[in-house]
């Protein structure tokens, strides 16, 4: 389970250190693509295998699985961390998730998310009322 905030800065060479927690629970490979809300999306090698057999079995009538299966593997990246525990985002998930230096990587179960400090910043300062999002949790029985 992956849980926790650490910030971190990406280097002149697109490399970004994955805390060591984080990496326990990796293995020696793991997956990385576009997210919702602008951030980055990291799944275990089993946890994606989990998601890709979800998603294949959307139909394939659905113009919106289409959209989302197109939007989730299209920006997927195969990731093994260097000795150091740093892993090279690729150009075209950095422009995505539109970081510059900073970054903040969190944990959220079975996936860990991978933002830009800015946009984390801004997330985090935004209106959204945590209160009135566990009420309608608890609807859900969550």
């Amino acid at each position: 389970m992956f849980i926790g905030e650490y910030q971190h800065t990406m280097d002149p060479k697109n490399r970004i250190f994955i805390p060591s927690k984080f990496r326990d629970d990796l293995g020696e490979r793991f997956i990385i693509t576009k997210g919702l809300d602008n951030c980055l999306y990291a799944y275990t090698v089993e946890e994606w295998a989990n998601l890709e057999e979800k998603l294949k079995n959307l139909p394939l009538s659905s113009k919106d699985a289409r959209a989302f299966a197109r939007f989730f593997f299209s920006g997927a990246a195969d990731c093994v961390p260097d000795k150091q525990g740093r892993v090279i985002i690729p150009n075209n998930l950095i422009e995505y998730a539109q970081i510059d230096k900073e970054v903040v990587l969190i944990g959220v179960s079975t996936r860990f998310e991978i933002w830009s400090k800015e946009k984390w910043d801004e997330y985090n300062d935004s209106n959204v009322n945590f209160d009135e999002i566990a009420d309608k949790m608890s609807l859900l029985g969550i």
